[in-house]
């Protein structure tokens, strides 16, 4: 009996180590057979959802979120879209901690974003690591796409839809030059990759061009640029303020004022924001065009505002409906190439310059450079502040 006891225990306990080899066997089965297309995709957008450049980080989030909306269950995916904040004040450590936490995240297969030139110079080479796709609607320092003086802070896994700054300086300087008729510039940066790379490249080209250039640099943590004002000279015909604070933008012209200073502040794309940046006679420039011009977009624009009751249609959000519509469509064309379940996050990164889009928010087609993860023939646009506040296209 007790011999027939244990033929009956080792037979249950060989049953249960076969049962369990093959629930293992399964379950490493189903790991290596990658992320199901019909799962829930997160996408993180990496932005500065608070602080000084917060203006920035929820136009974008909300132009995303009605693209992810609208779109991805057209493209038959679930996506869930998810806020990371980069306050541009806290400088890179935020960056790179939101970019440990995406890649250890299994959900995720791209990332919009970072939108600020520091974030993904921080970042990018954890996203590549990863074989993540990370794409910015805002980023425009060169050096994220092209090699600058042999360096080159982007990676193969980065993409813009944006125009960098070697198209927004030499079109910001040539239009002082020959518009504005320019004789002396006052060029401000603020300590940061953004301000530095496009601080850097109007210079080079007003001083090619013989216009004389002072060169004033402020922490990006400063809130009174008085002291900077008093150092302007009285002749000087612009003060270039790349700054990504359009309240600092104000704050500058302003004081230029109060101080009896001719100049006018010229910003980049990192002040366009009428709420905040109003000083009437000031210029910036932006890779957006005004999206309510274009007739194409007549009933996106109408739908947006639907789901935005109360809110302006800016420049920063249409080019961030557009990365997160790019995006999307990678996903679905890896998707449709893995038969429904993707391999690897690299398969949705190799699909990315493959995506083209017709009748693209910004006016147009959208397609890629083929000589880097930029757009084609893209453009800035430059306007002046008119005496009631509002942006007037002028180049």
């Amino acid at each position: 009996m007790k011999k027939g006891i244990s033929l009956l225990v080792v037979l249950v306990a060989t049953a249960v180590v076969a049962a369990s080899a093959q629930a293992n066997h399964q379950t490493s089965a189903s790991a290596a057979k990658g992320f199901s297309c019909k799962s829930t995709f997160t996408l993180p957008f990496v932005t500065p959802l608070t602080g000084g450049a917060a203006f920035l980080g929820q136009e974008q989030m909300s132009w995303a979120s009605y693209a992810v909306k609208t779109l991805a269950p057209k493209l038959g995916l679930k996506v869930k879209l998810v806020g990371g904040d980069t306050p541009v004040e806290q400088g890179a450590t935020p960056a790179q901690d939101l970019a440990q936490k995406y890649v250890g995240d299994k959900s995720v297969y791209a990332i919009l974003g970072p939108s600020t030139s520091g974030a993904v110079a921080a970042s990018s080479a954890t996203y590549f690591a990863a074989g993540i796709a990370h794409l910015s609607p805002s980023a425009t320092r060169t050096d994220l796409t092209k090699t600058v003086a042999g360096v080159k802070e982007g990676t193969p896994a980065f993409f813009r839809d944006v125009p960098g700054d070697y198209i927004q300086g030499p079109s910001d300087a040539n239009y002082m030059i020959k518009t504005l008729h320019v004789k002396k510039v006052v060029i401000m940066d603020f300590q940061e990759p953004y301000s530095l790379g496009l601080a850097d490249s109007v210079q080079s080209v007003l001083n090619a061009a013989g216009v004389t250039t002072i060169r004033l640099s402020a922490p990006n943590t400063t809130t009174d640029y008085s002291a900077f004002v008093t150092k302007v000279p009285s002749d000087a015909n612009i003060v270039f303020f790349p700054t990504q604070k359009p309240a600092d933008a104000q704050t500058f012209a302003q004081q230029l004022l109060e101080q009896g200073k001719q100049a006018k502040v010229f910003g980049g794309d990192g002040s366009n924001d009428s709420t905040q940046f109003k000083v009437p006679g000031s210029y910036v420039s932006n890779f957006a065009p005004d999206i309510t011009g274009i007739a194409a977009d007549k009933a996106l624009v109408a739908g947006w505002q639907k789901a935005n009751p109360g809110k302006p249609v800016g420049s920063f959000g249409p080019p961030s409906y557009g990365a997160a519509q790019i995006l999307l469509n990678a996903i679905h064309l890896a998707c449709v190439a893995d038969h429904g379940v993707l391999k690897s996050r690299r398969d949705v990164l190799r699909k990315v310059k493959q995506v083209s889009i017709k009748n693209w928010i910004l006016g147009g087609t959208f397609k890629w450079s083929t000589k880097s993860n930029d757009p084609l023939n893209a453009k800035f646009y430059i306007f002046q502040i008119q005496s009631d506040g509002s942006y007037k296209l002028v180049g």
